[in-house]
């Protein structure tokens, strides 16, 4: 076999753009089924999950003192930055119910497989991260604000937070709502 002279062929070439992983995320039904599949810490993850769009390791290692006024401050996260996302008054008075310590004793992998059995179809590793996407997504579908999402979700790009624009009911009908003429051309 002869030796290649010059460049190599693919030198200079754009490397090739990732395909966007898989959204997978859970319909009204499915959180309902999973939500009657669960109990007692399981169920308060769960809650927060779908409530916050924290990531499971960000929930499963909260503390009381993380959840005042009706907020949740989550300070062990993926980008080492803390952030701070409302929840129900509802919702904290069920957490507020344990006093101190570690808030949750969760086995990761007997709730993989009941989200498994509510939503069979979960794509690989994403099982517990599918109550982020379920939490973003059904945000922008009531008709969220994006750059709320980026904020609440933690992101340090807007580009990560995009995958989920095109749920908005009005992701781009707003060109036409918004646009400087508006309320009719007169010509």
């Amino acid at each position: 076999m002869g030796k290649r002279r010059g460049a190599h062929p693919v030198h200079g070439l754009p490397p090739l753009a990732e395909a966007n992983p898989e959204m997978t995320f859970l319909e009204k039904a499915e959180i309902a089924k999973l939500l009657d599949s669960v109990e007692g810490d399981d169920l308060l993850v769960a809650l927060l999950g779908v409530s916050t769009g924290g990531r499971w390791t960000e929930i499963a290692t909260l503390k009381p003192s993380q959840i005042v006024n009706c907020r949740v401050t989550f300070l062990k996260t993926k980008n080492g930055k803390k952030r701070t996302v409302p929840i129900s008054a509802e919702l904290e008075k069920l957490i507020k119910e344990k006093a101190s310590g570690k808030l949750f004793k969760v086995d990761y992998e007997k709730f993989c497989k009941i989200l498994r059995m509510v939503k069979p179809d979960i794509p690989p590793n994403q099982a517990t991260h599918i109550l982020r996407h379920t939490f973003a997504s059904h945000f922008m579908m009531n008709g969220g604000n994006i750059i709320a999402l980026q904020q609440i979700l933690g992101h340090a790009s807007i580009q990560q937070t995009m995958v989920y624009a095109h749920l908005s009911p009005d992701y781009l009908q707003n060109a036409v709502a918004l646009n400087p003429l508006a309320g009719g051309v007169s010509v």
